[in-house]
């Protein structure tokens, strides 16, 4: 091969014919708009700019768990409450296992009666002694009587006389019997008195309630614990109300007792 001699590409047979120059690109009916000619179009190469934002871009982080100061005083005394539950119930428990608390039991022995006259002016005075056992069952408890104790007789609804127990303390396994004596006033006691003696004459027994209400502290070894008040209901039945009956037959005198907090 000569050294001046040339090569000469061949033309691609298959490739479009070349189009003559200052023709378009593109036919004018290539390009078509839903609201009219291509020409409304932009410009196939115009450049468009890109959207700008008009608000800064904020990266928010995951949402935190904030808790409430109210819910952690609510949470911490509920269970300052529920220990306190607990703590209590073991003590009351290990109280009563080792203690074996038994209720005091008491009773009315006697009843006589002094003073049970109507007045000209219808009051009705009346005195009663009354003579009360108190027995204390257990073993390791003692019992204070603490001052402001209120004890009364009553007839139906109506308060006959009052008064108050001494104060003393009862050892362990101690009976003590107490003479207590009731006074009281009734005004306008012309139908009682009636009553009385229509139910005395009918059924030959008059029933009457002794109430009391008794401040009391628990001792235990050597420990005294708080006062409590000792409601005591006692139903008593005799055979007569006058004065001056230094026997008074009973037939019933239970007496039922419940703390009171």
């Amino acid at each position: 091969m000569a050294a001046n001699e040339r090569i000469h590409p061949l033309p691609d047979v298959e490739a479009p014919p070349p189009l003559p120059p200052g023709a378009p690109l593109l036919p004018s009916d290539a390009i078509k708009s839903e609201k009219g000619d291509s020409a409304a179009l932009p410009p196939p190469c115009a450049y468009l700019p890109p959207p700008q934002r008009t608000t800064p871009l904020a990266y928010s982080g995951p949402p935190k768990r904030r808790s409430s100061c109210f819910c952690r005083c609510m949470c911490f005394l509920l269970s300052l409450l529920l220990l306190l539950v607990v703590v209590s119930s073991v003590l009351v428990g290990i109280f009563f296992l080792v203690c074996h608390p038994r209720i005091p039991k008491y009773s009315i022995n006697s009843v006589r009666i002094s003073d049970f006259d109507l007045a000209a002016d219808a009051s009705l005075a009346a005195t009663f002694n009354v003579s009360i056992t108190a027995w204390n069952p257990n073993k390791m408890i003692g019992i204070y009587y603490e001052g402001g104790s209120h004890v009364s007789v009553w007839y139906a609804d109506t308060e006959l006389c009052q008064g108050s127990l001494p104060t003393f303390y009862q050892g362990h396994r101690n009976t003590t019997v107490m003479e207590v004596s009731l006074t009281g006033e009734t005004r306008n006691a012309t139908s009682l008195v009636a009553a009385v003696q229509e139910e005395e004459r009918q059924t030959g027994i008059i029933p009457l309630v002794i109430k009391g209400t008794v401040p009391v502290k628990v001792k235990v070894g050597k420990v005294k614990l708080m006062k409590i008040n000792v409601k005591v209901k006692c139903g008593l039945v005799v055979d007569i109300l006058s004065a001056g009956s230094n026997e008074i037959s009973i037939s019933s005198g239970r007496c039922k007792i419940r703390p009171h907090f």
